[in-house]
């Protein structure tokens, strides 16, 4: 066997691993600052070895290898050499080149007698590996060698990564580490994608990234696209849909676009609704009457073919097919037969201007939105041409492939981390899980969709996290496993700010991604959290307040040179969403304090106002301190105010109310569960219940109504009940604990009271229910309190499967804690019941009768379509109920405000009803019968429960 053939054994271990994490020198051609047996020397003293190349091989092969020339030189402190002559350069050198174009290498392959069947004629391919004696000369070498342009390219760009510079190190201002000494491992290290196009979307792209193109670069010109053609390449991706927003057109602003594109190597499309090459900006300039192909067929196929003819020798994808004029949907009742004569017509203009067969040129075809509908009503394309699937704009995926159907096309998913639309526009601050992300796309490559992966990344930044893992992530979406997908964000962290600190940040960018994803923050309000019940509100400030002060303290420990850099990546996303959700609920606190007339009101009211001003210096310190001012109008996109799905003109701060507050001393008194206050409230106050198995403390406030302090005392009865503090001065408003001494409460149902005097005379008696269950041995499980069980997915009891199954914990997938499905995503549809695949949850309940199961799932669209996915529920003994999830993101449709409701709260709530014949110990079962479904936690419920927006605290399990 080859040493070539043995590499790629290693390969199959490592293929999708980003080697330059690698600090040992054991894996093949890794890069570490000490020796081992057979190293290279990369930098030594500070000094890097020549690069040598080939003048024949493509321009954009030469252009990378003076980025490796840079990034050494910013690495060691000195620059080598780089150089296309024949003649040998010195004893070491880095040789790069692609085989069959670059006469060098193909020297070096032939003499050296090295085998390259494992990369030669693989898409993309390269290897890196050490070689003896490879030209005259030149003693040892580090050999770059690609199949092909990019190939080559990628494995340029593979070796900066490994010696430590970021591919964010222009678009996020990451610095470089310095490194005397540096070596590469021997061994051959081969790599190659997956996925075959894989690429980002500029959308969206106004007022953010368009105004700072403009005052950068004077608008989207070869200058601007430089720096993201170079982006795309250092993170392996291939392909790009240009800007089209605010009358962009690629090809049509600068000539030198498209032709540099092609140098850099990265493929050339238009967005979904924007057919054969031409920007929907383009129409606006150039064409003539409707965009209405059954009346104006003439002026629209004069308007496609120029798109044809400028694309020229461009390596492009082409979008064929039609929808409205301005990304919108086609007339109503529009024809499928009219649809499938566009398509012929439009690969009769392809195969008359390129002199050759139209299936050579490639294709893609969109099923966005509406356009799904025709392909599932029947209509159908050429077999070489892409079909593109989306998702619903919301990062769930509406269809896939059909299992086994292959076509030369191939297929391909359109997926979304910004989106201007109903319900609601998402364009600020990321606000997706990667764990969502790896499910679906993982979900899309398990049935073939692997041509074309294509991102709508909005304005590029801030979305750097989630941009990097969808590029990694199609490379080779296998290779992602649930373990490489808990540690990417460190991973990804060190890559940015080194080892030390990439845990903690790491960990701060899955928390503000998953505390964003609960409800994206331009569909907060004042209203979604409630301050009532659960201390939800409290509990996620609090939440927010501990992420951005972890997040402060890592950015001082950090060195200064990586301030900038943790400003744009992690300290702005952080502080900013910190404080959205802190305006918020100041400006909820504030309305509920006015209807209490609380004094205090007025203060919240001035806090909302300091806390909307910080929104904006944060923006400004973003916009004119980071980078010496680089990154101007970059945070100008507007996030607070909205009123509908478009975005605000410009950030709107919530409406507060401020109270003429009365000179006197007058005491007020709210209690936890209630929004309304005493004494002005004809119905007596009562407590939620106190249970030694649910809430252990309750709580009262005390607060003064006039601008005098109040005095208070508070008396708990009977004696095994407890309040403090008992009594003080409230000075604004003071909190009172409320809890059993349960060893001296009596078993069964009780009330007792709290009686809250204060000093100007009021005396207000609060009731509370204190219930005390009779506690067994027999006693296990998650154990029923007020009415309800609540319970995380994760907390299982048993996971049965059965061979060729798994199921698998996602760990931070949703809203609470993690998410759990069953693998493979390919897998055949369950029959529940028997020894079918279930998860199990033990109950004890205390009371027989009717409940109410809701189950909390990652919003479960129909890919298969086949009506619905389903699982079913089973307590006890009964037989599983089937409940069969309904979601369609096609306005007009029966289940559409089912996925509007879906998307705005990150969820999908499915309810069945069951009767529970005795009280005590009961079984749960979750049984999946579709693939794909993703359980995020269970409630049982007896009666209305409490509104909230992500429902209880998890109950307690004996």
């Amino acid at each position: 066997m080859s040493t070539w053939h043995l590499a790629l054994i290693v390969v199959a271990l490592l293929a999708g691993t980003s080697v330059h994490a690698a600090t040992d020198c054991v894996q093949p051609a890794a890069v570490c600052a000490q020796p081992v047996p057979g190293a290279f020397a990369l930098i030594e003293a500070g000094t890097p070895p020549p690069i040598l190349a080939d003048a024949k091989d493509y321009p954009g092969v030469l252009r990378a290898a003076h980025d490796l020339q840079s990034d050494l030189a910013s690495v060691a402190g000195t620059r080598a050499a780089l150089t296309t002559d024949k003649a040998a350069a010195g004893h070491m050198a880095i040789i790069v080149g692609t085989l069959g174009r670059s006469p060098r290498i193909d020297r070096i392959v032939r003499m050296q007698h090295l085998d390259v069947s494992g990369v030669r004629g693989r898409w993309e391919a390269y290897a890196l590996q050490v070689v003896e004696h490879p030209e005259p000369g030149v003693a040892r070498a580090l050999l770059i060698v690609g199949a092909d342009k990019r190939g080559t390219i990628f494995g340029i760009y593979e070796l900066s990564r490994r010696i430590g510079v970021s591919p964010w190190t222009w678009w996020a201002d990451v610095p470089v580490p310095h490194q005397a000494t540096l070596y590469v491992a021997p061994g051959r290290f081969v790599d190659a994608p997956v996925v075959r196009y894989r690429g980002i979307f500029l959308n969206d792209e106004d007022p953010d990234l368009g105004g700072w193109m403009n005052a950068k670069f004077g608008g989207p010109n070869h200058r601007f696209y430089a720096h993201v053609f170079e982006l795309i390449l250092r993170l392996k991706g291939n392909t790009l849909w240009p800007a089209m927003w605010g009358n962009r057109a690629f090809a049509d602003d600068d000539p030198q676009n498209a032709a540099l594109a092609d140098e850099y190597g990265v493929v050339i499309g238009t967005s979904h609704h924007e057919p054969m090459m031409r920007a929907h900006a383009e129409w606006g300039r150039y064409g003539h009457g409707p965009w209405d192909y059954a009346k104006n067929a003439d002026v629209l196929r004069a308007f496609w073919r120029h798109g044809i003819e400028r694309m020229d020798h461009h390596e492009s994808l082409v979008t064929i097919g039609m929808r409205g004029d301005g990304d919108e949907p086609m007339t109503r009742g529009t024809a499928i037969g009219l649809l499938e004569r566009i398509v012929a017509d439009q690969r009769r203009i392809i195969a008359s201007v390129t002199g050759k067969p139209a299936a050579r040129t490639p294709q893609v075809w969109a099923l966005y939105k509406e356009v799904q509908d025709y392909y599932d009503d029947g209509m159908r394309v050429p077999d070489d041409v892409t079909l593109l699937f989306s998702d619903d704009n919301w990062g769930n995926l509406r269809r896939v492939p059909a299992l086994g159907k292959k076509r030369g096309g191939g297929y391909g998913i359109y997926y979304h981390f910004d989106y201007v639309g109903g319900p609601r526009n998402y364009k600020w601050v990321d606000s997706t899980q990667i764990e969502r992300t790896w499910q679906q796309m993982r979900l899309a490559s398990a049935y073939g969709a692997n041509r074309l992966w294509i991102a709508n990344v909005g304005d590029i930044k801030p979305l750097e996290f989630p941009i990097s893992f969808f590029l990694d992530l199609a490379w080779n979406p296998k290779a992602m496993t649930a373990q490489r997908l808990a540690a990417y964000p460190s991973t990804w962290a060190a890559e940015q700010f080194g080892t030390k600190h990439a845990a903690e940040i790491g960990d701060l960018l899955t928390r503000y991604t998953q505390y964003n994803a609960r409800r994206k923050p331009e569909l907060l309000s004042p209203k979604t959290f409630s301050l009532t019940n659960f201390h939800e509100a409290g509990r996620i400030e609090a939440e927010w307040n501990a992420l951005a002060a972890r997040a402060k303290r890592v950015g001082d420990a950090l060195p200064a040179a990586y301030h900038d850099a943790w400003y744009e990546l992690v300290g702005y996303p952080i502080l900013a969403s910190a404080n959205l959700n802190a305006l918020y609920i100041a400006a909820a606190r504030n309305r509920e304090y006015a209807a209490q007339e609380r004094a205090s009101t007025n203060e919240q009211a001035a806090l909302t106002h300091r806390l909307f001003a910080y929104d904006a210096e944060l923006a400004r310190v973003y916009e004119q301190d980071i980078a010496a001012g680089k990154w101007t109008h970059m945070m100008a996109q507007t996030h607070i105010g909205y009123t509908s799905w478009q975005q605000p003109v410009q950030n709107v701060i919530p409406a507060t109310v401020t109270l003429a507050v009365p000179d006197k001393a007058t005491l007020g008194v709210a209690i936890e569960g209630d929004a309304r206050a005493w004494p002005g409230t004809a119905q007596a106050p009562r407590l939620p219940p106190l249970d030694p198995f649910g809430a252990k403390v309750r709580e009262i406030d005390v607060f003064d109504r006039g601008s005098q302090p109040t005095r208070y005392t508070a008396e708990a009865a009977p004696s095994w009940l407890r309040v403090s503090p008992a009594a003080g001065l409230v000075g604004g408003e003071q909190k009172l604990r409320v809890e059993a001494n349960w060893a001296d409460v009596p078993e069964g149902s009780h009330v007792g009271t709290i009686k809250v005097r204060g000093s100007d005379g009021s005396v207000v008696r609060v009731k509370v229910p204190v219930s005390k269950p009779p506690r067994t041995n027999a006693m296990h499980g998650f154990i029923e309190s007020n009415g309800y069980i609540a319970i995380e997915a994760a907390h299982y009891a048993r996971a049965v499967a059965k061979p060729g199954l798994a199921w698998q914990t996602i760990p931070n997938l949703g809203r609470t804690l993690s998410g759990v499905t069953l693998l493979p995503d390919t897998a055949p549809a369950q029959t529940p019941g028997g020894d079918s695949p279930r998860l199990e949850y033990p109950l004890w309940l205390l009371a027989p009768g009717k409940v109410e199961v809701r189950v909390v799932l990652s919003p479960p669209l129909d890919f298969l379509h086949r009506g619905g996915l389903r699982f079913a529920v089973s307590i006890g003994d009964e037989p599983p109920q089937v409940v069969t999830t309904k979601a369609n993101p096609e306005p007009g449709t029966a289940d559409f405000a089912a996925w509007d409701r879906a998307v705005s709260t990150s969820v999908y709530v499915a309810v069945s009803y069951h009767r529970i014949a005795h009280d005590g110990a009961q079984t749960l079962k979750l049984w999946p019968i579709d693939p794909g479904m993703v359980f995020q936690r269970i409630e049982i419920v007896r009666d209305n429960l409490p509104q909230s927006y992500l429902g209880p605290p998890e109950s307690q399990r004996l």
